[in-house]
């Protein structure tokens, strides 16, 4: 099942944006819902890439202070609950919003947390079986900064898969720009609809293979836009791009 095959269209970041806008104020969808469903299906996800099982695997997740973060969070939650080892990297505990709703469950749960300069060496240091990336989401205009772009470069240094979520942290979601430094992905979930910049032949070697996963947007809404859709999710809440 291919890109092509589905005729699923992409979206830049600013029509992405329109997207998760009309999501809220137009169909009531809140930003909680919908990113309970990118960590819940993001979990799913590296449960299949590890073989169906992530009972006493160790995952790492990576964690940014806006929304991409929260749902790397959301998907930290479900991996500790179904019987992983997970430890959360993170530049600080300053988040607002809905991942700081997010923030505060992880605290309560049995789960590693790692911030700051002890998590870059911490990862430095340590293997893990599956890393995720889920430090930057498509509201990326330039390089990663400071920590988040030294905790990219000592993931790329590390011989462990790499799954992004909805972006690969340093790749315009747009342009296809890849920006130094960026995350080399093993594989890619984005959300909703592919996101432009993922589908640039030239970023292959940074995106890796390319899932789309089910946020709950309506057909309804892209008809408002005027984005031709469908049903792309009839047989699974996740399926291959590429």
């Amino acid at each position: 099942m291919t890109l092509d095959s589905l005729s699923i269209p992409a979206l830049t970041a600013e029509q992405m944006r329109e997207v998760d806008r009309l999501m809220v104020e137009d169909y009531g969808i809140q930003l909680l819902q919908m990113m309970e469903n990118a960590g819940r299906n993001l979990a799913e996800l590296a449960r299949r890439w590890l073989g169906g099982s992530v009972s006493e695997k160790h995952l790492v997740v990576a964690i940014g202070k806006g929304n991409n973060g929260g749902g790397g969070m959301t998907a930290a939650r479900h991996l500790s609950n179904w019987g992983a080892k997970v430890t959360v990297l993170s530049e600080s505990e300053a988040f607002s919003g809905v991942p700081h709703i997010q923030w505060k469950t992880l605290k309560r749960l049995p789960i590693e947390k790692k911030l700051s300069e002890t998590a870059i060496e911490f990862l430095a240091k340590r293997q893990g079986d599956l890393f995720i990336d889920s430090l930057i989401g498509y509201s990326l205009s330039g390089p990663p900064r400071g920590w988040v772009a030294r905790l990219i470069e000592t993931i790329n240094a590390q011989n462990i898969p790499v799954i992004a979520l909805d972006i690969p942290s340093g790749l315009n979601p747009t342009t296809g720009a890849v920006y130094q430094p960026c995350i080399r992905a093993t594989a890619t979930m984005t959300l909703a609809l592919p996101k432009v910049g993922l589908i640039q032949p030239r970023v292959k070697d940074v995106v890796g293979t390319l899932y789309l996963a089910d946020i709950g947007v309506p057909d309804a809404l892209y008809k408002q836009l005027g984005i031709n859709v469908g049903s792309i999710f009839v047989h699974d809440t996740i399926i291959p791009l590429t």
